[in-house]
């Protein structure tokens, strides 16, 4: 474990500070509507009179969140079984426990800027950051785009500084987020070459599912999993504490995971930041960043992905339900309830517990569903999804999902043949380089992904509130199927008025409801138009 040299009390009381107790980092909505700025023992004591944190991004918020769970546990303030978790979220448990603790707590190891243990940083970088550090830009996960030192990245040494509280936002979201690469740091000229390593974050390749509450101690209640093990080891910094860190001479393996507060405040990047003076002369901003290899953790499935919702890949293999650029996060809800009704472990086993009827403050929350989409190493922007959710109505809300899903599913794929008719009939003889953007011209499939979302969510809502399933899915089926024959409709309408159009127009339409109402259509779809016949 690396061991820093304390600074002297004239140093330490020389260089700018940054508590995040003290200064506010995270924005809290008050039951009241206000959006209010709050500081972290302000959080935890008056964690029921706030509904919420928010992030400039859905990442960010995720990662604010985690944090707030890791120093639950590094204070003591966290169940230690199924049965206790249920009553701490039932019974509405203080959490001022926290606050009590935070504000107890040595004030140089808060201090985003402490010259020898800079909070959440690793200060061996300290000595290479002014020939190697970029703009503060590349903090910034949205910002920053590919970090290969290799290509050009201008922009990256802008030097307008960010503010020491985005920055340190920033910084929890690239621990838990950041993306596998290479990093623009030479680790020939500083700590190792493996310091250019960047592995995948331990958030950075699924999605993370957090249980939102009516309030933020509703929410960190409904998040805290049990443990009877001693989960205090949190991590402030990278230089001192329990942890034995890695080096950067070669790869280590990962290490395993110290408690639930380890877990959550992990530091899945070597950061450093410069501070500037901040606009106000008070508060100090970040003009300097650089940015290695961090941690890495062995994870454990049943300990340390209790939210994870599986899925299966192509090639049969079962993994956490990843971000995808062709596929909505909300087409993945019946896998999410699915979760909560066969009680499949961790967060989803314990959801299912809850009481139906027994009080408001278990009664009714919602399921955030939050991912990173990429390109390889280079971030494309946060995918994410927000689900009604009530005690006793996972069935329900899974057969909705599922049986909601099908429908657009089916939908999609009519659309589809659709197109494919039109396509026949105005292109007879086409080369097949320019097949696939031809059929394009006539495909209404992302209009009508787009236009689903709403009805979907609206057929959650009322089935979450307690509206049968049964009664919800006619209207919904009959409003995805109007939609998508406008939308075909609109499509079509470019097509020339000539007989060749025309046919191909028939032909689409023909297409369409051939395929609707075939043998594959869901029952939803064929009690609609049997209906209607």
């Amino acid at each position: 474990m690396h061991q820093v040299p304390p600074p002297t009390s004239d140093e330490a009381a020389d260089g700018p500070r940054w508590d995040p107790r003290e200064h506010t980092f995270v924005l809290a909505y008050g039951l009241d509507g206000a959006v209010v700025g709050r500081r972290l023992t302000d959080l935890f004591s008056q964690a029921d009179a706030l509904t919420d944190v928010d992030g400039e991004t859905p990442g960010e918020k995720v990662a604010v969140i985690e944090f707030l769970l890791a120093l639950c546990y590094a204070s003591g303030t966290y169940p230690t079984s199924a049965e206790e978790w249920q009553q701490w979220v039932q019974s509405e448990h203080p959490l001022d426990g926290v606050a009590s603790w935070l504000a107890e707590q040595p004030d140089d190891d808060w201090n985003l800027f402490h010259p020898a243990r800079p909070l959440g940083q690793n200060a061996l970088l300290r000595e290479f950051l002014a020939e190697h550090g970029t703009g503060p830009a590349q903090l910034v996960l949205e910002h920053s785009g590919d970090y290969s030192q290799f290509a050009d990245h201008h922009h990256l040494d802008h030097p307008d500084p960010l503010p020491a509280a985005k920055a340190y936002r920033a910084v929890l979201t690239q621990h838990l987020f950041g993306l596998s690469g290479r990093a623009r740091i030479s680790g020939k000229e500083t700590l190792g070459p493996t310091i250019t390593n960047l592995a995948t974050g331990r958030l950075g390749g699924r999605v993370r599912v957090l249980a939102l509450g009516r309030t933020l101690g509703h929410t960190l209640r409904l998040n805290l999993t049990p443990t009877t093990d001693d989960p205090r080891v949190l991590n402030l910094t990278w230089t001192q504490g329990p942890v034995e860190r890695r080096g950067f001479k070669s790869k280590p393996p990962p290490r395993t995971v110290a408690g639930y507060a380890d877990l959550h405040s992990y530091l899945g990047r070597s950061v450093l930041l410069r501070p500037t003076p901040g606009l106000s002369g008070v508060l100090a901003g970040v003009d300097r960043v650089l940015i290695g290899a961090g941690e890495l953790l062995e994870l454990e499935a049943a300990k340390h992905l209790q939210d994870a919702v599986m899925s299966e890949t192509r090639n049969g293999v079962s993994k956490p339900l990843w971000p995808s650029a062709t596929r909505d996060l909300w087409r993945e809800a019946h896998a999410l309830y699915a979760a909560v009704e066969r009680r499949s472990g961790g967060l989803y086993k314990r959801l299912a517990r809850l009481p139906k009827e027994d009080g408001e403050a278990s009664r009714s929350f919602k399921l955030l569903a939050v991912g990173l989409l990429s390109a390889k190493s280079t971030p494309i922007g946060w995918v994410t999804s927000v689900f009604p959710f009530a005690p006793g109505q996972a069935p329900a809300l899974y057969q909705a999902s599922l049986r909601g899903s099908q429908v657009a599913e089916h939908l999609a794929r009519s659309l589809d043949r659709a197109a494919f008719k039109a396509w026949e009939v105005m292109f007879p003889n086409p080369k097949p380089s320019d097949k696939k953007a031809q059929i394009a011209r006539f495909d209404a499939r992302a209009e009508q992904w787009k236009a689903t979302e709403l009805p979907f969510h609206t057929l959650l809502a009322d089935v979450a509130d307690g509206a049968p399933v049964a009664d919800c899915m006619p209207e919904y089926t009959r409003w995805l199927v109007e939609t998508a024959e406008e939308l075909l409709t609109q499509r079509l309408d470019a097509l020339p008025g000539n007989g060749q159009g025309r046919r191909a127009r028939a032909a689409a339409h023909r297409g369409f409801t051939d395929f609707l109402t075939g043998p594959k259509a869901p029952p939803d779809i064929r009690d609609l138009t049997n209906g209607e016949a």
